[in-house]
């Protein structure tokens, strides 16, 4: 077949794949778009005479607009209208949603009004359909899986039904109808009523209208109320009066501090860096106890106070005017965008003031039942700190308060929210960080810190190496974690990464310390609490910063613990404990044996004080970056190896064959019993799919990997070749039973198979049940780290199977242990077994164990990504390798032997007599 680079052989394998799966993606592009064409552009059936034109009068068109009309609604809010459904209107639809798009615009005879065609989707209409009793004919409700990753409605409209309408718009009054409707819906029929302005300002900002749904009958199956947002000639009237009137001129003095944006295209604009963080915690700055903190409604709801914040964009110019819906989702919320949901939402517009460096905002409420912009009290400010330490690392940071005394109705006390610091993609030399800590860490850990370094290479601060994912645990129990630096020096981490930065300061280069900044994150399991100051969490987060030695390896930190705020979160009872210390040590990058980097993080105070916790520690069986290249160039050796295995068992089953065809006598001679162990070998994998069994395994399988599509192809062929290997041995195990059966002069063989059959199987019984108490026994006394919790009956099973399956790969390499008892019994001096079969196969048996000592003594990956010597199949260690080694070689001596000299050549004088030990073919006389 000649040589190939795996490279090639991947692209020769799926290219049959790729290129079906070209077809069809060529046959979708080209079907598809003539269905929608249709659809859109069909005339509705639905009147517009009868349903719209006491709105809007129809009137005829005249010529298209060179540019659409710039009308629609993005996830805009629907209810049930009152009164007007079989469904009580304090049903809960999930995720219930509108949006439209204009797609032609016409002028027509009257100047002020225009035709208009366009689309518009519904989200929750096949809960709508399955709601109601009624027996609309051919109304087929088609029920869509929505994305995993949320995206824009008019892009992908598989989570809507999709719907074409037309109409007309008078743009002096306001005033859109519309109607339409889809065929392939079953004759579902809309019409879409609004009242959209020509132009809005924040307290007009809000769109208002209804939907009426009919059936193929024209009846009225559903009346929805929409509010949305209006997208049309927006103009910043209320800002302009704030900023005029110095309203927010109380945060003048924090210019000195905040990063400065540039307006326009070039540069950082207001739009480019704020995207970057959409998502903010909040916290309250007084007590709420005491004073009304309920912003959204201004305490006239008893809704819970959120604890979370998500700004979400609605318009955004490079000029620094900006629009966004800050959305206050509920605490189980992960997404990256919410729908339109009014009593949780406030609108406000901005504007970006470039002397004080900040993001000047008005917010509005909606008023209850009213769905009006009426409370435009919230006021706000956003900025982005050019400084950052220990206590503050928030990428952008603001405040929200009421215009209103603290007497006067809709007063609410101030909020503050901060984003995450590793949202931040990028972040530029205007950012410094100011180290406060250094001496109280220096002082704290002068001990570990003076101690000479035992040699090896270390990673240097602003290697990629200094992150890692880890497990923290004490004797309540552990978790998984993860830490990084933030800042290195006086750079930040990710921006050494980008650019290759190196630390500059000459004195800290020569003497190899290093000031640095860390991110803990962790999750404590339920139930565990650290102090009294931190009650109830989900996760901790750890702020540190300290001292790091690329000599030693050795990282000492101060740090303060906090967490993130699953509750109410005020200024009183968010103050972190800054009485901790984390101790870590990174192992060498050049060690030859398996190490992990570890450490502790402890509080410093007293055993008698409240919030004392017991010490963590660390570990983390972490890859240094040249460590990962190694484990890639290792599991592609491996797979090589895997196919060459088996590819050479497939070729010396063959050669045995081969050999009993032409020499089909010695057949009998052959043990049935080995046969039956090399067959069910290569059954058990195929039927049982162990593969699929174990996803953990085949998930780690794929950690180096961009895609597992190399690997998948890879385990096609495994077990295409298994196959082949057992239907090769299946055909020998059964030219071997029908020889001892049909030759009746064949007794003593048959004799001596039943005599190995009682003997191996009750100790290939009594070996796997010792097998598998010994590997239970070891798992309880060693333990595993485990970074999720199972049930007992989970746990079970892999115990099981990894015990069973180390233990048939042990029976599988003593393979010749059945031949040599056949022969011993029998004592045949028949060269039952060609020498390239049984010397080739215990050859592929050995050669794992062979790698395996080669891979110990040479590499120190510590990694579970075995492909080849997995040691969950058989028995893999120094003792065991050699062991297995020395065994098989022996098998492979006494089997040469016994096929030379005896089957009981090895045996003393006096063992070798028996009355079986010669034996001659009858010949058989035929009737």
């Amino acid at each position: 077949m000649g040589t190939s680079s795996p490279a090639h052989r991947r692209l020769t394998i799926i290219r049959p794949y790729h290129s079906l799966f070209q077809i069809i993606v060529f046959l979708f592009l080209v079907l598809i778009p003539t269905t929608v064409s249709f659809t859109e552009h069909q005339e509705p059936e639905i009147s517009y005479f009868h349903h719209c034109n006491d709105v809007v009068p129809e009137t005829s068109s005249t010529t298209p607009l060179s540019e659409p009309l710039s009308i629609s609604l993005t996830n805009a809010y629907y209810s049930y209208a009152s009164g007007t459904s079989e469904i009580s209107s304090s049903t809960q639809i999930p995720r219930s949603s509108v949006f439209f798009r204009t797609s032609k615009a016409y002028k027509t005879k009257k100047d002020h009004i225009f035709k208009l065609n366009g689309r518009m989707g519904i989200r929750g209409i096949g809960e709508l359909g399955h709601s109601h009793n009624s027996t609309r004919r051919g109304l087929r409700l088609v029920h869509y899986r929505p994305p995993k990753i949320p995206i824009d409605p008019v892009a992908y409209t598989g989570s809507y039904q999709v719907l074409s309408v037309s109409g007309f718009w008078n743009s002096t009054s306001g005033k859109l109808c519309m109607v339409g409707g889809n065929k392939r819906l079953g004759s579902l029929y809309v019409v879409l009523k609004l009242d959209y302005p020509d132009s809005s300002t924040l307290s007009t900002s809000l769109v208002n209208g209804t939907l009426e749904i009919f059936n193929a009958e024209q009846k009225v199956i559903e009346v929805l109320d929409i509010l949305g947002l209006h997208m049309r000639n927006y103009q910043f009237k209320l800002i302009d009066d704030e900023i005029e009137n110095n309203v927010f001129q109380a945060f003048n003095n924090f210019s000195n501090v905040s990063l400065e944006l540039k307006r326009g295209k070039k540069g950082h604009s207001v739009c480019q860096e704020i995207r970057k963080v959409l998502y903010f915690s909040l916290e309250y700055r007084t007590d709420c106890k005491s004073v009304n903190c309920d912003f959204l409604s201004g305490g006239k709801s008893n809704l819970t106070l959120p604890s979370n914040m998500f700004l979400n964009e609605i318009e955004c110019w490079d000029t620094g005017e900006v629009r966004y819906l800050l959305e206050f989702p509920d605490r189980g919320y992960h997404g990256f965008k919410l729908a339109f949901e009014p009593n949780s939402t406030i609108i406000a517009e901005g504007k970006w003031d470039g002397e004080n460096k900040r993001l000047d905002m008005v917010g509005c409420r909606i008023s209850d039942g009213e769905d009006k912009l009426t409370d435009c009290s919230v006021r706000m400010i956003l900025r982005l700190p050019s400084v950052f330490n220990l206590h503050k690392r928030s990428a952008i940071v603001g405040e929200m308060w009421s215009n209103r005394s603290l007497n006067e109705s809709g007063y609410f006390g101030r909020v503050s929210f901060m984003s995450d610091v590793k949202r931040i993609v990028k972040l530029d030399n205007r950012v410094r960080y100011e180290f406060t800590q250094i001496e109280n860490a220096n002082r704290l850990c002068a001990r570990k810190m003076t101690t000479q370094a035992k040699g090896g290479k270390y990673p240097d601060a602003t290697s990629p190496d200094m992150a890692f994912d880890m497990v923290v645990k004490n004797r309540k129990g552990e978790v998984s974690g993860s830490t990084s630096p933030l800042f290195v020096v006086h750079r930040f981490y990710f921006e050494n990464q980008m650019f290759g930065g190196n630390i500059n300061s000459t004195s800290q280069r020569q003497s190899g310390l290093a000031n640095v900044s860390y991110d803990l994150r962790f999750r404590p399991p339920p139930g565990l609490n650290l102090s009294i100051n931190l009650p109830k969490f989900g996760s901790v987060i750890i702020s540190a910063e300290g001292v790091y030695d690329s000599r030693s390896g050795h990282l000492c930190m101060v740090g303060c613990m906090s967490a993130d705020n699953l509750h109410l979160k005020s200024a009183e009872s968010s103050s972190p404990d800054c009485e901790i210390l984390i101790d870590l040590q990174y192992p060498p990058m050049d060690a030859k044996t398996r190490t992990s980097v570890k450490g502790t993080i402890e509080s410093t105070r007293e055993k008698s004080d409240p919030s004392y916790f017991e010490p963590f520690e660390i570990v983390s069986y972490h890859l240094y970056a040249n460590q990962a290249k190694e484990s890639i160039w290792r599991m592609d050796l491996e797979i090589t190896m895997v196919l060459i295995s088996n590819t050479l068992a497939c070729i010396f089953v063959s050669l045995q064959i081969f050999y009993v065809n032409k020499h089909p006598d010695v057949l009998p001679c052959i043990s049935i019993v080995m046969l039956a162990v090399l067959t069910l070998a290569h059954m058990i994998p195929l039927l049982l799919n162990f593969e699929a069994l174990f996803l953990s395994k085949h998930n780690r399988q794929n950690f180096y990997f961009e895609s597992d599509g190399w690997l998948e192809v890879n385990e096609v062929l495994v077990r295409v070749i298994t196959m082949v290997v057992f239907l090769l041995e299946f055909r020998l195990l059964q030219l071997s039973w029908s020889a001892k059966v049909k030759d009746e002069s064949q007794k003593i063989l048959r004799l001596s198979e039943k005599k190995v059959l009682l003997l191996c199987l009750p100790l290939y019984i009594a070996g796997g049940l010792i097998a598998w108490f010994s590997f239970l026994s070891y798992n309880k006394s060693h333990g595993r780290t485990l970074l999720r919790v199972y049930s007992p009956a989970v746990q079970l099973r892999p115990a099981f199977w990894g015990g069973l399956k180390s233990y048939a790969g042990l029976v599988l390499d003593g393979f010749l242990f059945p031949q040599i008892l056949f022969n011993l019994f029998s004592d045949a001096r028949e060269k039952a077994l060609a020498p390239s079969f049984y010397i080739g196969t215990t050859f592929v048996r050995l050669l794992p164990h062979a790698y395996d000592l080669y891979r110990v003594h040479n590499s120190a990956i510590p990694t579970v990504n075995h492909l080849y010597a997995n040691p969950r199949m058989d028995y893999y260690s120094t003792v065991w390798d050699i062991v297995i080694c020395v065994g098989g070689l022996l098998f492979v001596i006494l089997v040469w032997l016994q096929q030379r000299f005896g089957g009981r050549c090895f045996l003393p004088k006096r063992f070798r007599q028996s009355s079986a030990v010669e034996y001659e073919k009858v010949p058989v006389i035929s009737a």
